[in-house]
């Protein structure tokens, strides 16, 4: 049935991200999780390769890791949980099924907060559960032309969860910063290395559009092979787009999978949709249930580091940051953590919101948003290998405020420490590498006084446009200050020398 061209037409997206946990060994067996690592089908046992007579054992720390992602989203964890198997053929499932979870799972009805153009938006989350990851084809060509493929593996019996989102998002912005934001929690808490390109981080996508304001769904279409943000971004937005096009026209929408192919920008029908029928879902006969206490609950709650939004929203509040600032300090863990340290060394008071906190915490801010970002992203190191370390930049940073070194100066230094080979770890080396490049400022008044006297006699024409009025010529004459000095004058002291004399 067609709608009308000015009928409004709005998406239904709901995300189902699958994100592989970070354990040594397997969901159900003790080969190494790290597939990656090894020739193709060497982390393998019967267990994984599914065997007749193999038999699982559940991998405790996978459990703790869902649950921590669970307690992490909001979620509620029941007191009973269990495995199912989902019957279906792949090549790459050697079993025939999959170990998952069904009507029983390990959480349910959480929510991520995100915002797209200032626009706060609160997605739901259906549930959190845990299953085992198929093995990885390997196709000739590309997936949609290849003529055949070789499986590997090592990848399967590997511990996955899957996170799936009630359909709370209308566009493909919206579905991209969910991702961000999801992959970001992941990351935070030790779940999952984020890597979407190794495919450790997946994301399919369940779509519909409707008249916008209508109650009811479309018929969804699920969309795969997304490995990126910018992926998940285009994905959607073509199939909005073609779904749009088909309801406005009257075409019929099938229920289906397809896939997204990058190189034609394009989403490609792969099969049919199932429906949970289709898996032949039952409990599965070689696990026992799974209760999970309360004391288990709060010993992960117990473990749970401050959350992005949470440490976001206290930078702001705290510490007088922007948003901007915030959320640039909360991208990783890692750098939050590092800015805070850099605060404490300063002196700065990390729970007060009075002027001196403040004014570190925004100088501080700079620096680590700055310099800090730069140096490892050059250099493609993570911050945990920066050679300047957090005390070090506090003492950087103080010997700058002081005027022994100028802003340019701390910034070259700063540099080249962190370019280096050897680790800067505070006070004591930064000072001994100011004195090493003979940086140190000149500040004693009698000193910037004579050279202040020797500028004014080299440039008689900027001291007389200054006292008429032209305010900028005292740039030309603190030049001439540094020129005489070697640029060893402290800026902000021959400045206010400067305008003393040119005003008497």
């Amino acid at each position: 049935m067609a709608v009308d061209v000015q009928t409004e037409i709005e998406a239904v997206i709901g995300l189902e991200v699958h994100a592989q946990l970070l354990t040594r060994s397997k969901m159900f067996c003790s080969c190494s999780a790290a597939y990656l690592a090894g020739e193709a089908n060497t982390h393998t046992c019967p267990v994984c390769l599914g065997l007749p007579g193999a038999l699982p054992v559940i991998n405790r720390k996978g459990i703790e890791l869902t649950i921590r992602t669970a307690l992490a989203l909001g979620c509620d964890i029941p007191e009973f949980s269990k495995f199912d198997r989902k019957n279906y053929f792949y090549p790459d499932l050697p079993k025939g099924y999959q170990i998952s979870q069904y009507d029983l799972p390990l959480s349910v009805g959480g929510h991520l907060d995100i915002a797209v153009g200032g626009h706060p938006l609160r997605v739901g989350i259906t549930r959190v559960h845990l299953e085992e990851d198929t093995g990885k084809l390997l196709h000739s060509g590309d997936i949609h032309t290849s003529s055949s493929s070789l499986v590997d593996l090592n990848r399967a019996g590997v511990p996955l969860m899957e996170i799936v989102s009630e359909p709370d998002l209308r566009s493909a912005d919206q579905a991209r910063e969910y991702m961000q934001r999801l992959r970001q929690v992941l990351v935070w808490i030790g779940v999952n290395d984020g890597n979407m390109e190794e495919g450790s981080l997946r994301c399919d996508a369940n779509v519909s559009v409707r008249p916008k304001g209508s109650a009811e769904l479309g018929i969804k279409v699920e969309v795969k092979n997304m490995n990126s943000f910018r992926a998940v971004h285009m994905a959607l937005s073509y199939e909005i787009e073609r779904q749009t096009a088909a309801l406005v026209s009257g075409e019929t929408i099938v229920q289906e999978t397809r896939g997204w192919n990058e190189a034609r920008g394009v989403t490609v029908g792969q099969r049919s949709k199932e429906f949970a029928h289709d898996y032949r879902y039952f409990p599965e006969p070689d696990l026992p249930p799974l209760q999970v206490t309360s004391k288990m609950i709060a010993a992960i709650r117990a473990r749970l580091p401050e959350l992005p939004a949470a440490r976001a929203a206290r930078f702001r509040e705290q510490l007088g940051l922007s948003a901007y600032d915030a959320d640039q300090l909360t991208a990783s863990r890692e750098l939050g953590d590092y800015f805070e340290s850099v605060l404490v060394a300063s002196g700065g008071e990390l729970t007060n919101g009075g002027a001196d906190g403040v004014a570190n915490a925004k100088e501080a801010a700079n620096w680590v948003i700055g310099e800090v970002n730069r140096a490892i992203n050059e250099a493609e190191r993570s911050i945990e290998d920066l050679k300047v370390r957090p005390a070090a930049l506090a003492a950087l940073i103080q010997r700058k405020v002081e005027g022994r070194i100028s802003n340019n100066q701390a910034k070259e230094l700063f540099a080249e420490l962190a370019a280096s080979d050897s680790t800067t770890e505070g006070v004591a080396g930064v000072d001994a590498a100011i004195e090493a490049r003979g940086m140190a400022q000149v500040s004693d008044r009698a000193q910037l006084e004579a050279w202040v006297d020797e500028a004014l006699a080299v440039e008689p024409q900027a001291a007389a446009d200054f006292r008429t009025g032209n305010e900028r010529a005292v740039g030309r004459l603190v030049g001439a200050v540094m020129r005489v000095s070697g640029g060893k004058a402290n800026g902000p002291a021959v400045n206010a020398i400067l305008r003393e004399k040119l005003r008497n």
